[in-house]
């Protein structure tokens, strides 16, 4: 099986970033939430579902 460059250069990246914080959870968990505020339209937001039961 091939390589994707793109799926490498986002390991590569998500690597980075955890070398950043340290390997450490918690920071990286931390920068991840800044990150998230910083651009908050970029999220997306699951919508809630009713479910119902029927007899």
């Amino acid at each position: 099986m091939q390589a994707d460059p793109t799926v490498e250069r986002i390991r590569k990246t998500r690597h980075k970033i955890s070398e950043e914080c340290g390997h450490d959870t918690k920071k990286l968990v931390e920068y991840y939430m800044r990150y998230q505020e910083k651009f908050p339209k970029r999220l997306i937001r699951k919508t809630k579902v009713a479910l119902t039961v029927s007899s």
